[in-house]
């Protein structure tokens, strides 16, 4: 089991030697106390950002310790960096110079791998959206699911739903696309209307484009027909 040390925007001081304002701390039995009075005033900060070089120092390391911070936006304590002696930071850091060059054309093999593989998916998505939607234009359906299936987005293409390609996971994205785009939801938000109340104003609106986007468009038989009628009246003209 890790220990954790926590990141603090607030002004807080050690209970012990009321040192402070303290950037990490570690909560005993709800007090806090600085990193000295913990017994890890001798570890040093690793931010995050390079995963080799993390994972190096901490198994390396005898002591460890993760460093989380509260995120309130998404109600939940996210990491951060880790605590490591100084010492196997320095043998990590060594190693990872060692074979950075191989590390590097691993990382662009695989960033050529999940591009290959979003372009896959985002057409797979426009493709589920046509289904459902067969009155929808096809660019403006490359657009909701380039927008909807962006890696790391968080949106409902990436949800397991969304991979997945069901059908309510994909109307939902495309009932977005709509709301934020043909229609002055974003302008309401921004006058100060509550998002729900602004949503319940325009739903009619949105159900209407929605509906006429699922019924398909009309095949072009008869356009075909009158250009070959023009073409028989231009080869033979009335006497």
């Amino acid at each position: 089991m890790s220990l954790v040390v926590f990141e603090s925007l607030k002004p807080i001081h050690c209970a012990q030697c009321r040192q402070g304002p303290l950037r990490h701390l570690v909560r005993e039995v709800g007090v806090p106390r600085c990193l000295d009075c913990a017994d890890l005033g001798h570890l040093v900060y690793l931010p995050r950002g390079d995963a080799a070089l993390s994972r190096r120092a901490r198994e390396a390391s005898s002591l460890s310790a993760v460093v989380v911070r509260f995120n309130k936006r998404r109600r939940r304590y996210e990491r951060q960096g880790i605590l490591v002696e100084e010492p196997a930071l320095a043998r990590a850091e060594r190693a990872c110079l060692a074979d950075a060059e191989a590390r590097a054309r691993r990382r662009e093999r695989d960033r050529l791998r999940r591009a290959a593989e979003d372009t896959r998916f985002t057409a797979a998505f426009a493709a589920a959206i046509l289904r459902l939607f067969p009155g929808c234009p096809a660019e403006r359906a490359r657009e909701i699911a380039a927008h909807a299936s962006v890696r790391g987005s968080g949106r409902v293409g990436r949800t397991a739903a969304g991979r997945a390609l069901d059908g309510p996971a994909v109307s939902v994205a495309v009932r977005a696309a709509v709301r934020h785009v043909d229609t002055e939801y974003d302008a309401l938000l921004m006058a100060g209307v509550q998002r729900f109340a602004a949503r319940a104003r325009l739903a009619p609106q949105i159900d209407a484009i929605l509906d006429a986007w699922r019924t398909p468009p009309p095949p072009p038989v008869a356009c075909a027909a009158l250009s070959e009628a023009e073409a028989a009246v231009e080869q033979h003209p009335a006497q």
